[in-house]
């Protein structure tokens, strides 16, 4: 029985692994497009201090999901999926191969494993009392909501454990996430050596700064973005 479901090549690695250079690569030899699956990228104004790739690296790939939101407000999960799997029917429709370029584990997983994630809507004033708290203290909160979330969520991820909790307050309990991946996925993993890891997050750094990495981030205060949001991007 013929299977309905899409190929998907799927690029996954550490920081300056070399991800985005080899979806370039392959797509050009391949007539490929790309979409991006990294949970920064996605916002405008965020370009030197989240590697994000320039017109001239892009050497003519169409890419997706890169500058689709403001940083002013959260992009979900959610939010990603839908769009993802937007751009990954475009992009067959063309004759075109998907390759997902990434970045974000949990947005990697929700879009290739299919998950059916619960549909409850950011509480504003929820998040901001929460936003107040360290990780040790969130996750007592979701212990005493959720025994079975709490058992399995990431202690040290204050977002993961907002949203666990956000759920939790609405729904009771953070239900099950479903599983059914609707793609045939093929998984490329790039995986240097440490040392080599290292040296190239060193001058990536070295050239955020040249490029004005202050200045950007400056930018985005003069353009109302909380120092909260920003340290929440990781530019503190």
């Amino acid at each position: 029985m013929k299977s309905n479901r899409k190929n998907l090549i799927v690029i996954v690695g550490p920081t300056a692994s070399g991800k985005s250079a080899l979806a370039v690569r392959l797509a050009k030899k391949f007539v490929g497009e790309v979409i991006s699956a990294d949970s920064r990228q996605v916002y405008r104004g965020l370009d030197i201090g989240t590697g994000k790739i320039t017109r001239r690296e892009m050497r003519g790939v169409r890419h997706h999901l890169l500058d689709v939101a403001e940083p002013q407000r959260q992009f979900s999960v959610a939010e990603f999926k839908e769009r993802a799997q937007c751009a990954i029917r475009d992009i067959n429709a063309r004759g075109n191969i998907p390759f997902l370029v990434g970045g974000t584990a949990f947005w990697i997983d929700a879009l290739v494993h299919g998950m059916r994630l619960p549909a409850v809507p950011p509480n504003t004033a929820l998040r901001k009392r929460l936003g107040k708290k360290n990780a040790r203290e969130l996750f007592q909160i979701l212990l005493r909501l959720d025994l079975a979330r709490a058992r399995t969520i990431e202690r040290q991820n204050p977002r993961r454990l907002i949203r666990a909790i956000e759920i939790a307050r609405t729904l009771g309990r953070v239900p099950a996430i479903k599983k059914r991946s609707p793609y045939r996925v093929f998984w490329i993993g790039l995986n240097p050596p440490k040392a080599i890891l290292k040296k190239r997050i060193q001058a990536r750094v070295d050239r955020m700064l040249r490029r004005g990495l202050v200045a950007e981030t400056h930018s985005l205060i003069r353009n109302s973005v909380r120092k909260s949001r920003i340290q929440e991007f990781g530019f503190e």
